[in-house]
């Protein structure tokens, strides 16, 4: 596109961070950064697009332009509208390929796109994905042209009138629910690879044998073909292809283990030789740490890291932007949620119905936070397992049996989620479901991710409808915080408690009603409020709680129950006093 006539749509709390977005290329920065390569080019910027009934073709005109990567109902899109079920979503922009790719595959890259998506290049469709929260690739190379190419791409995208994992997203946003997405909510982007290249790489860590282990895919192997593994400072491993997927294990003699308070990192570069000559060379990195249960003195069942008991504590994070929605305006402020918590003095995050980018768990593997990874389900909840839901969730949770769609589409995303974050040393538990929303099958569920990874616990249904499963008993409650009973054999955890909620005038979201599990009439009464359930939280520390998490971080359009605004301009509780507290409930001794 040329036009640089781009600004958010206005009448929306704003961010400080979106007078830093450059239209000619917002989000610039490498989208994979664990598994990096020399070459690559962004296609995020300004894009065409259009709106069109879903059961007529495209007639080719276009509505205007739209910011990509922002969702189109986000006020950075600069277009701001909802997408409805019978509509869908049309993209177009153009790119040339560089000269010194023109005999390479090319890869067509999406961070993601919600929901459906096909895609279309020079006229000719090259794939399509299902799937909200993942990220996929394209080869698009038999459909490229020496000069211009065309790159259309259809969305439809049903939101909760679907049968499709879609987290918090609902057509009426209200209380607990949010504002709908759709379309493209994270980086375009292309890459060239030889024909013969690195295809994947999962890493394992064994802190107890003081091994990693590498299990390597190559595309188009030949015979001679030898792969190189060396690991920062001087830790080199060369073996002979034998087969597309080859395992590499090496001795880390001393090994630094990663933890909240040194997240240290092991940079490995992977190289794919032919006589001599590297054909591929991929950067990664991963962190030596072990997550797992162990008994304290007493016997009672404890979290612990790297063989030693850790209390956790977090906040819960729904990863929402006043103005961008999904997608934060810029890398900063995607690092900021991050940030904060950490200098707040929290040492984990529920990243809460939703998959970030691959660069906010980056950092969480830099700045050293572990991570609580939720599956963003939303499918329809089963008659029976609604009992603890207040009346303002149900009136948009739709109610009906989940049917086989709905668990066709849950397994496809859950096994994509672990796959594409398996190498984050941050990431420390799943949690495939949430409330009872769309719960089914759970002990299958909870089997078929301790096959996809056996390295980390299992919260098999975060708050009310355990199934006596998984590594950790999780109950809600507000504002609490409570514990569940002791257990022999899983781990006792509050995953939501808090909810104490402040409105603080020109920096919430502009809706008449204002939504908070507690009200709270002024910072004073907060701040009060806020030690009381820490005075609390240390006691049940000492009674075999191994973690908590405090709902939440920030403010989300109508709910108020942040420690921080929606704009994340103000902190609710005068930072140091935050500090004080955390560290003492951290520092306390079991």
């Amino acid at each position: 596109m040329t036009s640089n006539a781009w600004n958010p749509v206005k009448g929306d709390l704003i961010t400080n961070w979106a007078a830093q977005i450059d239209p000619r290329l917002p989000l610039p920065e490498y989208p994979r950064p664990q598994f990096k390569r020399r070459l690559w080019k962004n296609l995020n910027g300004l894009w065409e697009y259009a709106i069109r009934l879903k059961s007529k073709k495209w007639d080719k005109k276009t509505d205007g332009e739209i910011l990509v990567p922002f969702p189109i109902e986000s006020s950075l899109s600069g277009v701001k509208k909802s997408i409805k079920p019978k509509d869908k979503l049309w993209y177009r922009r153009y790119f040339t390929i560089p000269e010194e790719w023109k005999l390479k595959t090319i890869f067509l890259h999406f961070g993601a796109v919600d929901w459906h998506s096909i895609v279309w290049i020079n006229g000719n469709k090259v794939g399509e994905h299902k799937g909200g929260y993942t990220p996929f690739k394209l080869d698009i190379t038999d459909s490229l042209k020496d000069n211009k190419n065309e790159l259309v791409i259809e969305v439809w995208d049903p939101t909760n009138k679907g049968r499709q994992e879609r987290g918090k997203q609902v057509l009426r946003p209200s209380g607990v629910f949010y504002t709908a997405i759709s379309g493209i909510w994270q980086t375009v982007w292309l890459e060239p690879v030889n024909s013969a290249h690195i295809a994947d790489v999962k890493i394992k860590t064994n802190i107890d044998t003081k091994l990693v282990s590498f299990t390597i895919k190559v595309v188009n192997p030949k015979e001679q073909d030898e792969i190189k593994v060396e690991i920062e400072p001087n830790i080199k491993k060369t073996l002979k292809m034998t087969k597309n997927t080859n395992n590499i294990k090496l001795k880390i003699a001393d090994p630094i283990l990663w933890a909240p308070n040194k997240p240290y990192l092991y940079n490995t570069t992977i190289e794919l030789e032919r006589n001599g000559e590297i054909i591929d060379k991929v950067d990664t990195y991963f962190g030596m740490r072990k997550i797992h249960l162990m008994k304290d003195e007493e016997g009672v069942q404890r979290i612990a890291l790297n063989n030693q008991i850790l209390f956790q504590y977090g906040p819960l994070d729904q990863g929402y932007w006043p103005d961008g929605l999904y997608t934060a305006p810029t890398d900063d402020a995607l690092k900021y949620d991050i940030e904060i918590a950490k200098k707040l003095g929290f040492n984990m995050i529920r990243k809460h119905i939703k998959v970030e980018p691959a660069r906010w768990y980056h950092y969480c593997d830099k700045l050293g936070m572990l991570v609580w990874q939720d599956m963003p389900n939303g499918g329809r909840v089963v008659p029976g397992e609604v009992a603890g839901l207040v009346l303002r969730e149900l009136l948009y949770i739709p109610i009906g049996r989940l049917r086989k769609k709905n668990q066709a589409n849950y397994y496809v995303e859950l096994k994509n989620m672990i796959e594409c974050l398996y190498n984050h040393p941050s990431i420390v538990m799943w949690v495939p479901f949430n409330e009872g929303w769309g719960q089914f099958k759970t002990e299958k569920v909870v089997e078929l991710i301790r096959k996809l990874d056996d390295t980390r616990l299992i919260n098999n249904a975060s708050g009310w409808m355990d199934r006596e499963v998984g590594d950790v008993h999780d109950i809600h409650s507000y504002p609490g915080p409570k514990m569940p009973d002791i257990e022999e054999e899983r781990a006792a955890v509050n995953g939501e408690f808090g909810g104490l909620g402040l409105e603080i005038k020109g920096h919430s979201w502009d809706i008449r009603r204002k939504w908070g599990y507690r009200k709270m009439s002024s910072n004073e009464t907060f701040t009060e409020r806020y030690k009381t359930l820490m005075k609390k939280l240390k006691s049940l520390i000492k009674k075999g709680l191994s973690a908590a998490v405090y709902t939440q971080i920030t403010d989300v359009e109508g709910e108020i129950n942040g420690l921080l605004t929606y704009d994340r301009e103000i902190i609710k509780i005068e930072k140091n006093i935050l500090i004080k507290i955390h560290k003492e409930l951290l520092d306390w001794r079991i």
